[in-house]
C-alpha cells in the first residue's frame, strides 16, 4: 500500500505557480527546510506538501478584520461546513482600537505556524508613529512580496466596461509603503520610497512567469520613470532586462497616470500588468471599479513560505457593516482561491460554480452590482446550489485503491 501511495502522490504534480512558491522566481533554501522534511517527502521531491496538514485537514489562520469583515468571514465558514471543506479555521480579531501590537504579533506567529491565512482588511486607528499599519506589517514582516489580482468580468453586472480580463501582479512591500518617515525638520517631512534590484527583478520574473505559465501573450510595466528617475527607473530596467529570459511574450510600458485614463477608457489593451506598491492599489481600484465594484474580485499574496488571501481591494466597509447588504463574493472568491493553493480543488471548484450561477444565471446579486438582494441571499442561494451537489474528499482515495 506504501508503494501505491507514493506512487498516486508522484502522479500529482503541483502546477506551477498554483501555490505560491514560484520555482524560477525564488531560490530553494534546501539546506533550511532539509530537516523539516519527512523521508515521504523527500522521496516525493515534486510534490510541494503545505504546513499544517494534520490528517488530510488544513489548519488556516483567519484575520476578520474591521468592518464588514466578520460577517463576510460568517459566511465563509457556512459555506465551508456545508459543503465539508477540509479546513479548521483558527480566528484571531485584531482590536483596531488598541495600541500595541500584541494582537498583530499573535496574528503573525498564527500565520507562521499554519502557513495560509484568509483576512479581511484590518484597521489602524491609532495616529501615533509607534503603531504601523497592521496590513503593511503583515506583509512585510510574513515577507508576502507579490499581490495577483485577476480582474475578470462577470457576464450580466452592470459595469462600465464588459469583457475585461486583465491581471495584476503588484509589488508588495516596496515603493512607498516602506513606511519610512520622518520629520528632517519642524514642519518638514520626508517620505522614502524604496525600491530594490532584488525585490523588482522578484515581482517582475513573476508577471513573466505567470504569462508563461497562463498563455498570456503581453506584460506591461507601469512606472513614473519620467520624474522618478532612478527609483521607477530601477523597477522598469530591472523589468526589461527580465524580459529577455521571455523572448515570446511582448513587453511595454505605461506611465501611471497614462495607465489609468487607458484602463477607463480602452482596459481591453492590458493582458498582465507589472507594478509598484502605490500604482497596484490605484489600478486595482480603478479596474473593479469599470467591472462593477469592490465586492467582486479577490486578491492573493504570496511569498516564499506564507500565502494570504483577501478582497483584491482591500476596503474595509465600515459605512456598510451590519447593514445586511455587503457583496460576499469578493471575500468567498478568496477562499476559493485559498482552497486551490491548499490542493482542495474539488471544493473550490463547486464553490466556484455555485458563486457563478448565483450571480450570473440565478441574478441574486447585492446593491453595489445592480441587485436587490441582500448578503444572506447571496449565501443561501449559493447553499442552495451546493446542496444539489456532491463534494468527494480525494485524499481519501490514496489508501482505498
Amino acid at each position: 500500500m506504501a508503494l501505491r501511495l507514493s506512487q498516486r502522490l508522484l502522479q500529482t504534480q503541483t502546477p506551477f505557480l498554483t501555490r505560491g512558491y514560484p520555482l524560477l522566481v525564488t531560490k530553494e533554501k534546501t539546506e533550511d527546510v532539509a530537516h523539516t522534511k519527512s523521508a515521504l517527502q523527500k522521496k516525493v521531491t515534486g510534490t510541494d506538501i503545505p504546513s499544517a496538514q494534520y490528517g488530510g485537514r488544513h489548519a488556516v489562520t483567519m484575520l476578520p478584520g474591521g468592518g464588514i469583515g466578520p460577517e463576510l468571514m460568517g459566511y465563509v465558514r457556512e459555506i465551508f461546513r456545508y459543503c465539508g471543506a477540509p479546513i479548521d479555521f483558527e480566528v484571531i480579531d485584531i482590536d483596531p482600537s488598541t495600541e500595541g501590537n500584541d494582537d498583530l504579533d499573535y496574528a503573525i506567529t498564527s500565520i507562521k505556524r499554519n502557513g495560509v491565512a484568509l483576512k479581511g482588511n484590518i484597521e489602524t486607528k491609532s495616529q501615533t508613529l509607534s503603531e504601523v499599519s497592521r496590513n503593511v506589517a503583515i506583509r512585510n514582516e510574513l515577507d508576502l512580496y507579490v499581490n495577483v489580482v485577476h480582474c475578470k468580468s462577470y457576464p450580466g453586472i452592470p459595469a462600465r466596461h464588459h469583457d475585461i480580463d486583465v491581471v495584476l501582479i503588484r509589488q508588495n512591500t516596496d515603493g512607498e509603503y516602506a513606511m519610512l518617515e520622518h520629520e528632517s525638520v519642524p514642519g518638514i517631512v520626508e517620505s522614502m520610497k524604496v525600491v530594490t534590484v532584488d525585490n523588482a527583478e522578484r515581482v517582475a520574473r513573476y508577471a513573466f512567469e505567470y504569462a508563461r505559465q497562463n498563455n498570456r501573450k503581453k506584460v506591461t510595466t507601469i512606472h513614473k520613470a519620467n520624474i522618478m528617475k532612478l527609483s521607477d527607473g530601477l523597477f522598469l530596467e530591472v523589468a526589461n532586462r527580465v524580459h529577455k529570459d521571455y523572448p515570446e511574450l511582448e513587453h511595454n510600458n505605461m506611465i501611471i497616470d497614462n495607465t489609468c485614463m487607458q484602463s477607463v477608457s480602452n482596459p481591453h489593451q492590458f493582458d498582465v500588468m507589472n507594478m509598484t506598491n502605490l500604482y497596484g492599489t490605484i489600478v486595482s481600484n480603478v479596474l473593479c471599479g469599470l467591472m462593477g465594484g469592490a465586492g467582486l474580485i479577490s486578491g492573493r499574496n504570496y511569498g516564499d513560505h506564507y500565502a494570504v488571501f483577501e478582497p483584491g481591494t482591500r476596503n474595509t466597509g465600515t459605512a456598510i457593516a451590519g447593514k445586511n447588504i455587503a457583496n460576499p463574493v469578493a471575500m468567498i472568491s478568496a477562499s476559493i482561491d485559498m482552497l486551490n493553493h491548499l490542493g482542495h480543488k474539488e471544493h473550490a471548484n463547486v464553490i466556484q460554480e455555485a458563486v457563478y450561477q448565483t450571480i450570473v444565471n440565478d441574478a441574486i446579486r447585492t446593491p453595489d452590482v445592480g441587485g436587490t438582494h441582500s448578503s444572506t441571499d447571496v449565501v443561501q442561494n449559493i447553499l442552495k446550489i451546493l446542496s444539489s451537489k456532491r463534494v468527494n474528499w480525494p485524499h481519501g482515495n490514496y489508501f482505498s485503491q
